[in-house]
């Protein structure tokens, strides 16, 4: 199997671009909303938060065209990695790095 992840959702925050010496990146989170039926017969929409990195081409895309409420669909890999916090505490992200970005919705 491939480590491969299709997300489409919605930008919880304007994004984070920052440009260094042979590239640039940008960090965005997003909400993909999931609704279900309950046991009780409740309809129950769930939300999951995922964290977005994005390197060169398809930050510029982002940096561009993406803001806060944008709908976006992605395709990348999970990478975790982590370090240690002000307190010394060991700390894991889990992360999209993504391949290709749609932009979707109106205004595109």
């Amino acid at each position: 199997m491939k480590n491969r992840v299709q997300l489409i959702g919605h930008v919880g925050n304007d994004p984070e671009v920052k440009s260094f010496e042979g590239g640039k990146v940008a960090n965005v989170n997003i909400a993909t909303n999931e609704t279900y039926t309950n046991k009780k017969g409740e309809k129950v929409e769930q939300t999951e938060w995922h964290r977005i990195v994005a390197w060169d081409k398809n930050a510029e895309i982002i940096e561009k065209f993406v803001t806060k409420g944008k709908e976006i669909a992605i395709e990348g890999k999970l990478s975790t990695r982590s370090y240690d916090d002000k307190d010394g505490n060991k700390r894991y992200i889990t992360e999209v790095v993504v391949s290709d970005i749609m932009l979707m919705g109106k205004n595109v």
